[in-house]
């Protein structure tokens, strides 16, 4: 359903997150709860998928920093604020109308309710009659967890779609359960479930946002929104990431510490020798430039940075005792 058709509920109870809430915690409630009602989680409980619905409307709005202004001004005719504004430049008229705060008086002229604002905003040439564009649904957000090996080099997922049409009678969108509208009883036509391979590309991270034209739900009109893969990059067990850039530990023996050597350094695709200069200190960091991840959309790639940790002994024979206490003596 498009996100003002759809609403009944506040976007912030649906989510269960406070008004003031940051991007973050609208985004964490968000994972959380498609999670819990996503289909494929649900298969066959309509509540579910009508709760996810709803869940992805509501962050589809909330998560876009000027969509939720005009939700939090104008509440469920945020989709209408554009034409709200225009007429308050052009009448000097006053509206707003938001969840939260209660309602605030406006002035139209002499138009008594908010159908003849609009009906005045969209009359052409002076006839009664009214136009407004077809209206897209909501684009359909959902989760997707990759690895950073899946992240390096780019991968793909088969997802699997429903694309409910619009009931011929009433016009509702996704509220089609066999060929009965659940809003009308009137009859509607169902697309069948279908995969799709969707590609991700190299160099996503946590928040990284994957747009599938036309693969969401259809709105009045039949224009169809978008699916959008909204991706979560699993931790890795050994690189620390950040941006563009991979952070490794390596170990480096006390022995070559001290008197300079060599020392392997793992990156995601191979391992590489790093030469160590001799009295290298424990906790040093070397950047290995080039050898990070891929950059999103640009060309080359961040760096990797490999933190030394020297390893020291754990147990020592006679001779490497007396050594030790050699340089103890020397003041070493």
């Amino acid at each position: 359903m498009g996100a003002a058709s759809s609403m009944a509920k506040d976007f912030y109870d649906v989510l269960g997150v406070k008004r003031g809430a940051s991007e973050k915690e609208v985004r964490t409630a968000y994972r959380k709860l498609a999670r819990k009602y996503h289909p494929d989680v649900n298969p066959g409980d309509q509540a579910a998928e009508t709760r996810f619905k709803e869940i992805n409307a509501a962050h589809e709005v909330l998560s876009d920093p000027e969509k939720r202004r005009k939700y939090d001004k104008y509440g469920e005719n945020w989709e209408h604020a554009d034409q709200i504004e225009e007429m308050q430049r052009q009448r000097g008229q006053r509206f707003s109308r938001g969840n939260g705060g209660g309602f605030q008086t406006f002035d139209v002229d002499d138009l008594g309710d908010l159908g003849g604002v609009f009906s005045q905003f969209f009359r052409q040439g002076g006839g009664a009659r009214t136009r407004t564009a077809p209206r897209r649904a909501a684009n359909i957000e959902q989760p997707v967890e990759v690895t950073l090996e899946e992240a390096f080099h780019g991968t793909t997922r088969t997802l699997e779609t429903v694309a409910t049409e619009a009931c011929p009678t009433c016009g509702g969108v996704g509220e089609i359960a066999g060929a009965t509208c659940h809003t009308c009883g009137g009859y509607g036509e169902v697309q069948k479930p279908r995969r799709l391979e969707v590609k991700i590309p190299a160099g996503v991270t946590t928040g990284s946002k994957v747009r599938v034209a036309r693969e969401g739900q259809a709105g009045p009109g039949g224009q169809r929104s978008d699916l959008v893969l909204v991706v979560d990059v699993r931790k890795h067990a050994r690189f620390e990431r950040t941006g563009d850039d991979l952070r490794v530990d390596i170990d480096v023996p006390l022995t070559t510490a001290v008197l300079g050597g060599e020392a392997e350094v793992p990156t995601v695709t191979n391992k590489v020798m790093l030469t160590i200069p001799a009295l290298t200190q424990n906790g040093r960091i070397f950047k290995l430039t080039g050898l990070g991840m891929p950059r999103l959309n640009k060309e080359g790639r961040g760096d990797l940075h490999a933190r030394v940790r020297v390893r020291l002994p754990e147990e020592l024979d006679d001779k490497q005792r007396e050594l030790f206490e050699q340089l103890r003596a020397a003041g070493v």
